[in-house]
């Protein structure tokens, strides 16, 4: 439904506001200083537990993700264990005595409102859903129209979820088809990118996951099969940070033009994929794709799919586009009647392309330094 925002995504349909997880402590009397908490932790999609002192519960204090303390509850923390994540909040910008009251209960920081309220939902979310390394995001790019990009990104999304991983394949290719009707997917209920298009500031990575269709093992954002809907910049940086911040592994496969959105998307990749069979007129292609992904994406490498044309070879590819090489991906002639039996690509293990795919994420994934 175009026109919903990412803020009302939510399993099973629900709006992300049902999705709530351990939010922070809250210590406070102040009501309207409440009401301003209460609402930022709503647009964390996170569910505070509120008290006027420190709770008898010792655990409750000292568990929490994150401990909110009003500037008018101060002198009555005083005595709590000290921890990590206790922050002072107010509104009064020239009371003197703030600072002494968070040295004494140990405060992280001060914040004012209305002032530090976009930074602090933030530090919510980050405690809510558990803050730590973000996903490793690989994008696929098609050197030219039928490379393979879009079959290589549903293999790869496939061979890490085998992995074990929390995985996410993101179809970022409004005009692709759907990367859900690849993977078999397209019946499956969850959100779609038209549910998303609306998204502004920070989407809950929890909510985000939750929403989408779970197909063979790993989540999918893809297109509904209604009219084409634009997604504007904000909403790809938006979704796309949400996704990174759940950690495992993210798969984009992305258009070959270069709009706003997909400079987005490139910002956010850690690697680029830039699949490119082995013929001279995909190269003079590819290098054009490659020249403007390249203004955003640091890391961007070929892989580069058989059969060849007369004389050139992986590595000939790979010099005449001045990229490193990623691999090989060889023919696979039986890629199409795995395709007709209603078969993800890739799903055949043993195959050439889900060999390919194992090994890339072998090598991905090895620890740093690592032969």
């Amino acid at each position: 439904m175009p026109g919903r925002s990412a803020g009302s995504a939510g399993s099973g349909g629900k709006p992300a506001a049902d999705v709530r997880r351990a939010g922070p402590l809250i210590v406070t009397e102040d009501l309207a200083l409440l009401d301003d908490l209460l609402r930022l932790c709503a647009a964390a999609g996170a569910e505070p537990e509120v008290h006027h002192t420190v709770p008898d519960d010792r655990a409750s204090w000292a568990d929490a993700p994150l401990v909110l303390v009003g500037d008018d509850a101060a002198a009555r923390c005083r005595g709590a264990a000290r921890r990590q994540g206790v922050m002072l909040v107010g509104r009064d910008h020239d009371d003197p005595d703030v600072w002494r009251w968070a040295v004494e209960i140990g405060a992280d920081c001060v914040l004012r409102l209305p002032d530090a309220e976009s930074w602090l939902v933030d530090r919510i979310a980050d405690a809510a859903e558990g803050a730590g390394r973000q996903a490793l995001t690989v994008g696929v790019i098609g050197g030219r129209g039928g490379a393979g990009a879009s079959t290589l990104a549903c293999a790869l999304a496939l061979a890490a979820a085998r992995t074990g991983r929390r995985t996410l394949l993101v179809d970022g290719d409004p005009l692709g088809g759907g990367l859900d009707v690849l993977l078999g997917g397209e019946r499956a209920e969850g959100r779609r990118w038209p549910d998303f298009a609306a998204s502004k500031g920070r989407v809950a990575g929890g909510a985000l996951e939750e929403s989408l269709p779970s197909v063979r093992g790993l989540r999918v954002l893809s297109w509904d099969r209604g009219d084409s809907v634009l997604v504007p910049p904000e909403a790809m940086r938006s979704v796309l940070a949400a996704a990174r911040r759940r950690g495992g592994l993210v798969v984009v496969d992305l258009p070959r033009r270069v709009d706003e959105a997909v400079t987005e998307a490139l910002a956010q990749l850690d690697l680029g994929l830039l699949v490119v069979p082995g013929e001279l007129r995909a190269v003079a292609a590819a290098s054009r794709v490659a020249s403007l992904a390249g203004m955003v994406l640091r890391d961007l490498r070929v892989v580069v799919r058989g059969p060849y044309a007369p004389g050139l070879d992986d590595q000939w590819v790979a010099d005449a586009l001045r990229l490193p090489l990623a691999g090989e991906l060889p023919d696979d002639p039986g890629l199409l009647s795995t395709l007709d039996a209603g078969d993800p690509p890739g799903s055949e293990v043993r195959g050439p392309l889900g060999r390919f795919c194992t090994e890339f994420w072998e090598r991905a994934l090895a620890p740093e330094g690592a032969s």
